[in-house]
């Protein structure tokens, strides 16, 4: 199977670590000549993740989006989505025919308000039986340093699933297989919102133990929006399993779902937390965009999810008073205030 890799940031960089580790080519498309110089020359990505070197035998470069989708077999998409349209704006109408997509974002797109496989399957009539997830929980930075860590694949086709898993499977990295399609990105949505609110929460000062409510009353959040949606296997405790390999199917305790909220919500590594406790601590939203060079994508999500929900009706008081601070202009000290309010 030939792989192809659309971006560059510290998540993709870090999935072309894992395949080129498993000795895998790839065709990876970057959008800077200057970084696939950098790539050629030194082996390593200038912007992001600097101490992963790379054997460049195993790296097609090319600036060239539309050569990398054709020489490729299976896509793997690991651009921020507010950048996605443009990304793939060069692309053709049949671009994805008979290819297999790969969705490695953790947002939402912000200009259309779709999940990704959505806007592929309207814009590019891709099937959804040719799509797939890659989720955490997982940080670059903790690839990067080959810290053990987890990577959930989910897919409608379970058997190709498991074979895209078995790409990145290392000594570093463990992987898990499911078919929950939407669940895993809007759990990977949600989080990204509640990591916000966190990083707010550690920048106004207040304490582990209000941390540790906020965090439970977040996941509770969550799971309500996930049922409110339809998916199925979120009750903790009970599972599923195999009939063939009689290995338990994860529920909403797994990695993916509340795994992957808690080391958004706790880790340093988190941007999205980073994001959050700058506001806590009075930047402006512009001022910590200038500041982080990074995206975080719970700062589009929050309005996303707060506009979707107005269809689904979940009560999420915690992620709409995370939106009215970012996007109303809400003190982050009175939206705190309310959440208080609502803790159990």
């Amino acid at each position: 199977m030939r792989v192809g890799i659309i971006g560059s940031g510290s998540w993709a960089t870090a999935l072309v670590k894992i395949l080129t580790d498993n000795k895998n080519p790839v065709h990876w498309y970057i959008r800077k000549e200057a970084v696939v110089k950098h790539l050629q020359q030194r082996h390593h990505n200038p912007h992001y993740l600097h101490s992963v070197y790379f054997d460049t035998s195993l790296l097609t470069l090319s600036t060239d989006i539309a050569a990398v989708v054709a020489a490729s077999d299976c896509i793997l998409i690991g651009v921020p989505s507010a950048y996605i349209l443009e990304t793939l704006q060069p692309l053709g109408k049949d671009a994805f025919k008979g290819k297999k997509i790969i969705s490695a974002v953790k947002g939402i797109l912000p200009q259309k308000n779709l999940l990704l496989n959505d806007y592929l399957a309207a814009e590019y009539e891709l099937p959804q039986s040719d799509y797939f997830t890659v989720m955490g929980p997982c940080h670059a930075e903790e690839v990067a340093a080959e810290k053990l860590s987890y990577l959930t694949f989910s897919g409608v086709d379970v058997t190709f699933t498991e074979e895209i898993a078995t790409y990145f499977k290392t000594e570093y990295i463990n992987t898990i297989v499911n078919n929950d399609v939407y669940g895993v990105q809007y759990a990977a949505i949600l989080k990204n919102i509640y990591a916000l609110g966190s990083g707010i929460a550690h920048g106004l000062e207040y304490g582990d133990n209000f941390l540790s409510v906020l965090i439970a009353n977040c996941a509770d959040e969550m799971a309500g929006f996930l049922k409110k949606v339809g998916i199925q296997h979120i009750e903790v405790g009970i599972h599923e399993e195999d009939p063939v390999t009689h290995r338990r199917a994860s529920n909403y305790s797994a990695s993916v779902y509340l795994g992957d909220l808690l080391v958004t919500c706790y880790s340093l590594f988190s941007r999205n937390r980073t994001f959050g406790n700058m506001i806590g601590k009075g930047y402006s939203v512009r001022t910590t965009q200038l500041e982080m060079n990074m995206v975080a994508e719970g700062y589009y999500a929050c309005k996303c999810m707060y506009d979707i929900n107005q269809s689904v009706g979940a009560e999420m008081p915690i992620a709409t008073a995370v939106y009215r601070i970012l996007w109303e202009n809400v003190k982050p000290g009175d939206g705190f205030k309310q959440i208080e309010q609502v803790l159990v």
